[in-house]
């Protein structure tokens, strides 16, 4: 049964985890790049990651391959604090990887290799049901709708946490190069949008879920079903918007210099799932909503600082002394 208000819940994350390789050099293509560190990476951990960081509970809900990266992607999680009873292991199929190209703005592309990786032939009947159902909070992104038997697995376990009360969190955090076509990708990111009370898009994933190239209130607002209690757009170096059931606006960013933007989005959602795991009913205050959402730009302002996402994770004694500076 998920927890009670006032008691530090569990947020559950579901999905994938993979190694990302990321180039020694910025500004350089694939080819070109002299080298690559390897980074653990994938947004669904990222965001588990992030909440246990900020000193919050969280779990992790995948598939690893029984590999030498699995086993190390698994001990990472268990050194950041995150619960592991959730991962299964695969013999037969690789843990995923993605090499990433930074631009020289700190953004990237990427391309990876699965074919198919570990994450992507998670079952439903290897769901730690328990734990789902444990959940205050049950997060997850669209990655793990792309084929089958993941995307049954991901349907089941959105299921069994609603069940059981959490409240279901959204971060479609599209990659194209993943799916048969766009027209795929909309459609099946769009087949369980109803089911969330909390989505979290970017201005890109806007532009292409609606077919508009205005980031506005009236183009956000046509992502919103009567289910969702807050829909957040993020703008990057531009900041957020939010839009709940009475209220909508604004949060500025924080500027920073940049080096790469891998994890961002992820800390932002992480940093804004453990204050609301902690009390809901922050959802329908828009005067402690914003100073919540001031606390996850932060996080993701300070997590462009670093290169790799999960070493760039910042702790909430780390956030907090960033905004005393601001």
């Amino acid at each position: 049964m998920a927890a009670s208000n006032g008691e530090k819940g569990l947020i559950v994350s579901f999905g994938e985890m993979l190694i990302d390789f990321v180039p020694t050099e910025s500004g350089v293509s694939l080819a070109e790049a002299p080298g690559f560190l390897k980074a653990p990476g994938g947004a669904p951990a990222n965001v588990a990651i992030a909440v246990s960081r900020l000193g919050g509970r969280s779990a992790f809900v995948g598939k690893l391959g029984d590999d030498e990266f699995g086993h190390m992607l698994a001990g990472i999680l268990r050194k950041n604090g995150v619960a592991d009873q959730g991962i299964n292991f695969d013999t037969g199929a690789r843990t995923a990887l993605a090499f990433v190209t930074l631009r020289a703005d700190g953004d990237r592309e990427f391309m990876f290799y699965r074919n198919p990786s570990a994450d992507m032939l998670l079952r439903p009947d290897e769901l730690d049901l328990d734990l789902i159902r444990s959940a205050k909070v049950f997060h997850y992104g669209s990655i793990s709708l792309i084929v089958e038997p993941c995307r049954s697995a991901h349907l089941k376990a959105m299921e069994v946490a609603k069940e059981a009360g959490a409240l279901l969190s959204y971060d479609p955090n599209l990659r194209e190069p993943l799916w048969p076509s766009k027209e795929e990708a909309k459609t099946q990111i769009m087949s369980i949008w109803d089911k969330a009370e909390i989505i979290k898009v970017s201005d890109v994933e806007l532009e292409f879920l609606t077919g508009s190239n205005k980031i506005d209130d009236e183009t956000a607002m046509s992502l919103w079903h009567p289910n969702l209690k807050l829909l957040l757009v993020t703008l990057g170096e531009k900041g957020c918007r939010y839009y709940a059931k009475t209220f909508r606006g604004s949060v500025d960013p924080f500027h920073v210099n940049a080096v790469d933007t891998t994890g961002a989005g992820d800390s932002f959602v992480g940093a804004l799932l453990n204050k609301i795991a902690e009390d809901q009913s922050i959802l329908e205050d828009e005067e402690r909503l914003r100073k919540v959402l001031r606390f996850a730009n932060a996080c993701g302002a300070i997590t462009t600082t670093k290169k790799g996402a999960i070493p760039a994770l910042p702790t909430d004694a780390e956030v907090l002394s960033f905004l005393e500076g601001k």
